[in-house]
């Protein structure tokens, strides 16, 4: 799998060319998004730090020349001041909003965390512009096995049992079944 950065950016003028289908990877500062792409796709190429909140604009990386995937800011306990957060919601409104090569949304969200009301606010706006999510649960990894069944049973009943995922992005739990959904069921149908 080739994965290549091509820009970031923050305002509609300065984004790509609009040629491809793009896929947006959202989520919690901390969640492990970074970790997650990385993983994916095997290479170093989304910035993993110990202090949430390092992703600040709009990454895009084209993916095989097939896609582009897009990594959003981190939201949450990022340490940035109130103005910041605001600006980040509108670039993030006015990119979803704008954008109408958006296929789909991978909201990434630890799976010892309880469901938060960003996320639900999240899902519902990407509903709202007829954008399907899927929820991919990282961390999988740091549960026993009983307690994973369990915390997947939960998330489940809570975003639709056909809109989960458990990941381990250290153990590549999922990651390959999450790049065939991300493919079989946005990109090829775009």
């Amino acid at each position: 799998m080739s994965i290549k950065f091509i820009k970031s950016a923050v305002f509609p003028e300065d984004w790509p060319e609009a040629s491809h289908p793009e896929v947006v990877f959202a989520g919690r500062s901390n969640a492990g998004k970074s970790s997650l792409i990385n993983s994916l796709y095997g290479a170093q190429i989304a910035k993993v730090s110990g202090k949430p909140g390092k992703t600040r604009l709009l990454n895009f990386f084209s993916v095989n020349e097939k896609y582009n995937l897009v990594d959003t800011p981190g939201y949450g306990y990022a340490a940035v001041s109130g103005d910041e957060v605001r600006a980040w919601q509108q670039m993030l409104e006015t990119y979803f909003s704008l954008r109408g090569t958006i296929v789909g949304m991978v909201l990434v969200a630890d799976i010892r965390r309880k469901w938060s009301d960003d996320e639900a606010a999240l899902c519902e706006f990407m509903a709202s512009l007829g954008r399907p999510v899927i929820a991919a649960f990282t961390k999988s990894d740091k549960l026993k096995s009983n307690e994973l069944k369990k915390a997947m049973q939960l998330k489940k009943q809570i975003v639709g049992p056909e809109k989960v995922m458990a990941i381990s992005s250290t153990k590549k739990r999922g990651t390959i079944e999450l790049e065939e959904y991300i493919f079989k069921n946005w990109v090829q149908k775009s």
